[in-house]
């Protein structure tokens, strides 16, 4: 069963990286969706880090993990 998270990262104001995973990310998911909801997430303050609050989009990615159980005998 493969699972599939939204990775996005931005800096904050201290300019260091901030990552903030999604879960369960729709398929298909855009970069252009990625981007608006990156841009309500530093619009609306939602988020603070230690190194103050998230002043810029750096990237965004979907990860694809699959996995698979096995029988043990």
């Amino acid at each position: 069963m493969a699972t599939r998270v939204l990775e996005m990262r931005f800096n904050n104001a201290a300019g260091r990286p901030v990552t903030i995973r999604v879960p369960d990310v729709n398929d298909p998911y855009t970069g252009a969706e990625a981007s608006t909801l990156m841009d309500n997430i530093i619009t609306m303050n939602i988020f603070g880090s230690t190194g103050g609050d998230l002043v810029a989009k750096d990237s965004a990615r979907i990860i694809v993990t699959d996995i698979s159980d096995l029988e043990l005998s």
